[in-house]
């Protein structure tokens, strides 16, 4: 049988692989593809601006097509489909025969009939050779627009930021993400993109693309205003590429695409579509699942095998777009009869939750997430498979809920029928799984490479995990909790250890309790833990070779191999003199500053040998280690309380830098942040953070274990009304428990919700003793505590350590630097040259 297959995209190799996975010998295959690439990863194709290559983005080995003797012609297009004769003709010529013909053309991005969008330096977002067109554009640019608020469109916002662009994003809806979305979720979405750095215009209809007077381009919208910019991407949508068909006489939808049957076959029946130029029940499928689900349909089919009906597909998504969580599940618009909507929003948090429920609150419909999404697969699963509903269906999305107190039964992974599918990309069942973890698959990479589960997009892997841990446990296998090869214990077990028998060094640790030599996963998190302990400087010779790259060079590593240089500014306090100084060594070394969310200035681009001779004139002017490197305390926010406020009820900055001086170094799992606002009003944001201290008119509330990052937390109550005094016992309690029982990395947040007995085991810890280790824990941190040390001052301070800051290792000193070596200055911030630098004629000094 000849099977001749046009494209080669992603859904296109999925029917490849399906139909080598059962075909016989007696199979001649051919493939045409217009790109020069193999199959690539286009749901990931934004990460070939963060580094990756075309070879990291490929769905398939370079050799593949020798491998399996298929016939693959790359930078070949198909011109012609002959219907009655079964041949297709390419772009050079070639008459190919077929017995079945595979049409995996895909789509192209649609341009609005925009006058002046054909202009130099105007682009759609589809391919590689786009993003190496756009990159390169890029490089005389200084700001960049996209024309489009959608998936695709903020994917495409996000590559113009990682090219260092002022980015804007132009929508004509009156929010983003209009078909996924509603106008609440829009807001907080566009507010979380706002805070990256984006401009978002929406309700801005483009009437023209013309000259600029400042940029290449200036953009002219229907209500008179105006935009200017180097660089345009469009990102309206897609449209199916079905002209080939439409030339051969094969049946087009009305508003385009290709007809299919359930069987994925044309109007003509050795002819199929699959993918974005298909047209199933007169819809169109844009996402990777469905793609694949007519894939491996069709690849029966044509095999003449056994195979379900395609019956749509479920369109639910879950992105992170520019680092922003986004979910929509089913009826996310609640447009079912009677249907009923719940909602969550903190707007302060930048997170919007809502659910929809059927009018008898028995079935879930659909779902919005924006900010924070760690509900999605319970949710998804929930509406496919028909749960029942909490009896209060706002537990699902209320954060802190006590889900125990809503008689619901739960909805944990154990009530999943089998049939649940867990993978949708690659129709992977519960079953599915359960039935490879019992042939031997028994850690997540075995069942990947077992199932195929979670390789494709990959958002299901946290799901596969939970089934993979349930069903062990029911089993009655003990789950590996190891942290590493080289040790078979965890964190938590690894810290006891280091404490009970008072081990001070790797060495000794791995002598007495693992074997080996270590790796890149046991060596930080023992440096980790044996800071936590005995708080040793950390580059002393025993301890420098476990850090990782930041706490080796006391720094944050940047993309372009410059360090970060964070002074420590207790409670955001700083004086004029401070400021001063700061300014002016970033004036001297060029580097760039922001002032950043925890109320501190961070400067970029310090080469290594620099870093020293910086710090030496930052800890001269009365600065010390911000520790913005390590797993550590990063800073304590504070509004500016009752010295000014005249809401301000306590002293929030006071109490602020006292924290901050007392938990400066303190070593964790991961880093920790506090704040602490002067009132209610919570200017401070102390909700958000590992600590909160919110001032009362009758002392201190303590709030703990929230947490502001990539899935945001309220923190919550866990004492109220305390004296000073107490309060700080509390924290002292907190963060030792914190430290001693946490696991490898996991935020207080995750660790909250990971403990059994939740927040009321977490108070009678903490306030109520009920371990009666209360003494010993304030002992451990006042130990912390007295044996402060600025790393920097040490560092500075000893010869030997000094020694490592090179950035070059034939560097004979750490301060030797080659003078004919120019680094490139970033986002305009130039360093002025010295007398020396402008005595060197010889080279040309680029300045941006």
């Amino acid at each position: 049988m000849k099977i001749l297959m046009i494209g080669h995209g992603m859904v296109g190799h999925k029917f490849i692989e399906s139909v080598l996975e059962q075909a016989g010998d007696d199979i001649e295959l051919t493939i045409l593809a217009e790109e020069p690439h193999l199959a690539y990863d286009r749901v990931h194709l934004t990460e070939y601006f963060s580094g990756k290559s075309v070879k990291d983005l490929s769905l398939c080995r370079s050799d593949f097509a020798d491998a399996y003797g298929i016939d693959l012609r790359l930078n070949t297009k198909a011109v012609e489909i002959d219907q009655l004769n079964k041949t297709v003709t390419t772009s050079q010529g070639d008459v190919l025969n077929f017995d079945k013909l595979i049409l995996a053309t895909g789509s192209y991005a649609f341009v609005p009939p925009i006058p002046g969008n054909d202009r130099q330096n105007c682009f759609v977002y589809r391919t590689i050779e786009d993003l190496d067109a756009i990159r390169a554009a890029s490089l005389n640019a200084k700001a960049g627009v996209v024309i489009g608020g959608g998936l695709l469109g903020l994917e495409a916002a996000k590559a113009l930021r990682d090219l260092n662009l002022e980015t804007h994003v132009v929508e004509f809806a009156p929010r983003l993400m209009a078909v996924q979305i509603d106008d609440l979720g829009g807001r907080v979405l566009r507010s979380r993109i706002e805070d990256l750095g984006v401009k978002v215009h929406t309700q801005k209809a483009t009437s023209s693309i013309e000259d600029g007077y400042n940029a290449q381009h200036v953009m002219k919208f229907g209500d008179g205003s105006v935009l200017e910019t180097d660089i345009i991407l469009f990102s309206a949508g897609i449209r199916p590429r079905d002209e080939l068909a439409r030339q051969s006489g094969l049946l087009i939808g009305e508003r385009g695409g290709i007809i299919i049957n359930d069987y994925c076959q044309t109007s003509h029946p050795d002819i199929y579509a699959i993918g974005e130029c298909a047209l199933w029940d007169n819809k169109i499928y844009g996402l990777v699942a469905p793609g694949y689900d007519m894939a491996r349909i069709a690849a029966k089919h044509v095999l003449d095998q056994e195979s379900h009906a395609f019956a749509g597909a479920d369109m639910s998504t879950k992105l992170k777009l520019m680092g922003v969580d986004v979910a929509s599940i089913g009826d996310a618009h609640a447009m079912s009869p009677d249907a009923l909507s719940y909602f969550y929003a903190d707007e302060a948090a930048q997170v919007y939750k809502k659910i929809v429920v059927s009018a008898d609150k028995t079935k879930l419909l659909g779902a919005v997430l924006v900010g924070c999404a760690k509900e999605y697969s319970d949710l998804l699963q929930m509406m496919l498979n028909g749960l029942a509903v909490p009896e209060q269906p706002e537990s699902l999305i209320m954060p802190g809920f006590d889900q125990s107190t809503s008689k619901s039964g739960g909805s944990g992974i154990d009530l999943l029928p089998d049939s649940a599918t867990i993978c949708s990309c690659n129709n992977v069942s519960k079953a599915d799984i359960c039935s490879a973890i019992d042939g031997g698959a028994t850690s997540l990479g075995a069942l990947k490479k077992c199932t195929q589960a979670a390789t494709a997009c990959g958002g299901c892997a946290p799901l596969v995990t939970q089934v993979l841990k349930s069903e062990l446990q029911r089993q009655g296998v003990t789950v590996n909790n190891h942290l590493c090869e080289h040790f078979a214990y965890s964190r938590q077990e690894l810290y006891h250890l280091v404490r009970v028998h008072e081990i001070k060094t790797f060495s000794d640790l791995i002598q007495q309790h693992g074997h080996g030599m270590g790796c890149d996963i046991c060596k930080p998190t023992v440096a980790n833990i044996l800071a936590s302990c005995w708080n040793d400087f950390v580059l002393k010779p025993s301890h420098a070779g476990l850090q990782d790259s930041n706490d080796y060079y006391l720094g944050n590593i940047q993309k372009d191999g410059s360090y970060s240089i964070v002074p420590r500014v207790a409670g955001g306090e700083i004086t004029p003199d401070g400021l001063i100084t700061i300014g002016q060594i970033a004036k001297d070394y060029g580097l760039y500053t922001k002032i950043t969310g925890g109320q501190r200035i961070d400067m970029f681009g310090a080469q290594v040998h620099q870093l020293p001779e910086i710090w030496e004139k930052l800890i001269n002017a009365g600065f010390e280690s911000g520790h913005a490197y390590g797993k550590s305390l990063r800073t304590v926010k504070s509004c500016v309380g009752s010295t000014w406020c005249r809401f301000g009820v306590d002293d929030s900055v006071g109490l602020a830098i006292f924290l901050e001086n007392r938990y400066k170094g303190l070593r964790s799992p991961h880093k920790t942040k506090m704040a602490v606002s002067g009132c209610t009003r919570e200017c401070a944001e102390a909700q958000s953070k590992d600590v909160g201290v919110i001032a009362t008119e009758k002392g201190w509330n303590l709030y703990v274990c929230g947490n502001g990052g990539m899935k945001p937390r309220h923190a919550e109550l866990l004492a109220s009304d305390l004296d000073t005094s107490t309060l700080i016992k509390y924290i002292d309690r907190f963060f030792m428990f914190y430290i001693q029982t946490a696991d490898r990395l996991q935020r207080t947040s995750v660790w909250r919700d990971n403990m059994e007995g939740g927040l009321d085991y977490l108070k009678d810890v903490i306030v109520h003793d009920s371990l009666g280790i209360a003494a010993e824990l304030e002992s451990r941190m006042q130990h912390v505590i007295g044996t402060y040390q600025d790393e920097w001052r040490t560092a500075i301070e000893d010869p030997e350590v000094r020694k490592r800051f090179k950035t070059f290792i034939n560097a004979k000193t750490a301060e030797q630097n080659d003078p004919h070596i120019q680094f490139a200055p970033v986002r305009g911030q130039i360093r002025p040259k010295t007398e020396a630098e402008r005595d060197l004629n010889r080279i040309p000094v680029v300045e941006a």
